[in-house]
């Protein structure tokens, strides 16, 4: 746990940092200087970006932490292992590019009607999408080498500021919107060479392909192609899931109300950044005991996973809620994105939901049982496209936001319903359902309060709310040991 503690915790704070300078973007730029329809702009490239790569990788992030253990050596040789994770991303580029601009009539007439600035810089996203890859292939590399802050420093803190600036110049009109759009390839560009220098200072990773050890390891090959093939499929719908709300709102009610929609998105996404941090450096202690068969540590690592993202992710959630108001009132132009209050909850349940059991999901993804993910993956694409396609016409940007809730819901429930019995693992204990019920305790008194508790001043009644409920909640769950992993770093 040492290495997994200490790896965690820097993360993290270089996470909070990136945070912090999210927040000043979010809050104090974005909203102030950009229009909806340009924050829906960068919001939908960005999006389309990550779509891209999810499929495109062919699932080089999993399988490099999958097959990691079987190329390493005890000498520490990995017989080319890294040179393969910087070519198939390249011919699954390469692939989808080819299929990216053959699809550009049809998504142009998709999207022409509500929101023709996005099919402006339609190709745009192809160079944006190859950076942003090898930014996380090189990222990846490093985790396995359990070497996660630095990477995590460029992604959470380069790019973040990069982009604070980039936002910044356009701002002030040195950049016009064309010379935003290029920077922000530019940035991400400069970042995965900064992953790559990083790399290769490690001294760690050897680039020349071992053709005899593949040779002599046919079966290896066999598994490793069948599990990229497999996950290509599953890629297309995992990854496509995330995504979908923003381009159904995009496609049907414009840019503006997507730009709204992703202020809201990025106020939720900080409660799923604890995981981020955990999951780099626990997802190959987890592979390398699926290896070796080691159930008793594998469902240690899930339990210690799932109940402290619970516990940790819960509190960020009540605490953007329970000061929900506030956080409008000091927004720039808040008037024009507080109409998103609900879809900030309903995203923050969502982003719980993942941060809880997503460790489930790559439990099952290395292990034998990895097939049963693409049918969950289907399922989960499915309900989004289903729920997005029924509810947003009749709610707008929260019923997008609604039906990420359900579908996420119906997710974790199925994939903990599959994982259970296939892999014989224990997902959560008793201390699970008692963070469970302190935070819904918790929500419930705040609305009780919110209803019966005339508010006379806004930051007042933020404050009182948040020392009681919230500093009340977090002395219980501390006096309780809910999360001993918690208490113990504290002590």
């Amino acid at each position: 746990m040492g290495i997994i503690a200490k790896q965690s915790i820097r993360g993290t704070i270089v996470t909070y940092l990136g945070i912090a300078v999210g927040f000043v973007t979010t809050f104090f730029v974005l909203t102030r200087f950009l229009t909806t329809e340009e924050i829906g702009l960068t919001r939908v490239l960005i999006d389309a970006a990550t779509l891209f790569i999810g499929l495109a990788q062919l699932g080089t992030s999993n399988s490099i932490i999958r097959f990691y253990p079987y190329f390493h050596e005890q000498d520490n040789r990995t017989h080319g292992f890294f040179f393969w994770t910087l070519i198939v991303p390249f011919v699954g580029f390469c692939l989808f590019a080819v299929v990216y601009c053959a699809c550009h009539v049809p998504l142009a007439a998709w999207f022409g009607e509500k929101s023709p600035l996005f099919v402006d810089y339609y190709y745009l996203v192809l160079p944006l999408a190859f950076f942003m890859l090898y930014q996380l292939v090189f990222e990846t590399n490093a985790n396995v080498l359990m070497q996660i802050v630095v990477p995590k420093a460029v992604r959470e803190l380069w790019v973040r500021v990069g982009l604070l600036a980039l936002y910044l110049l356009y701002a002030f009109r040195v950049l016009s919107i064309n010379g935003l759009v290029i920077g922000i390839c530019i940035n991400y560009g400069v970042a995965a060479f900064i992953n790559l220098a990083y790399l290769l200072s490690l001294h760690a990773v050897d680039w020349r392909p071992d053709m005899a050890f593949l040779r002599a390891n046919t079966q290896l090959v066999r598994r490793y192609v069948r599990y990229t093939a497999f996950l290509i499929i599953s890629a297309l719908a995992a990854t496509v899931a995330p995504l979908l709300s923003s381009f159904f709102i995009t496609a049907k009610m414009g840019l503006d109300s997507t730009g709204i929609f992703a202020i809201a998105t990025y106020m939720a996404a900080v409660v799923g950044v604890p995981y981020r941090s955990v999951t780099a450096i626990v997802s190959p202690q987890l592979s390398r005991a699926i290896k070796e068969q080691d159930r008793d540590q594998c469902s240690h690592l899930i339990q210690q996973v799932t109940g402290t993202m619970l516990l940790v992710g819960g509190f960020i959630l009540l605490t953007i809620w329970v000061n929900i108001d506030l956080i409008f009132l000091i927004l720039p132009n808040g008037q024009t994105y507080a109409v998103a209050r609900y879809v900030v909850l309903f995203l923050g349940l969502s982003q719980l939901i993942l941060s809880t059991f997503t460790i489930c999901l790559t439990a099952l993804n290395y292990s034998r049982f990895y097939a049963f993910s693409l049918l969950l993956s289907l399922i989960l694409t499915g309900s989004v496209l289903l729920l997005n396609n029924y509810l947003i016409p009749r709610y707008g940007i929260d019923g997008a936001a609604l039906s990420n809730l359900i579908a996420y819901a119906l997710y974790g429930l199925l994939l903990v319903l599959t994982l259970v019995p296939l892999c014989r693992l224990k997902i959560v204990n008793r201390r699970w359902a008692y963070t469970a019920l302190l935070l819904l305790t918790i929500f419930v008194l705040n609305a009780l309060w919110c209803r019966y508790i005339p508010t006379i001043n806004i930051w007042l009644d933020s404050i009182l709310r948040s020392i009681i409920l919230l500093g009340g909640g977090l002395w219980i769950a501390y006096r309780a040991k809910l999360s001993p992993e918690i208490n113990a770093l504290l002590s």
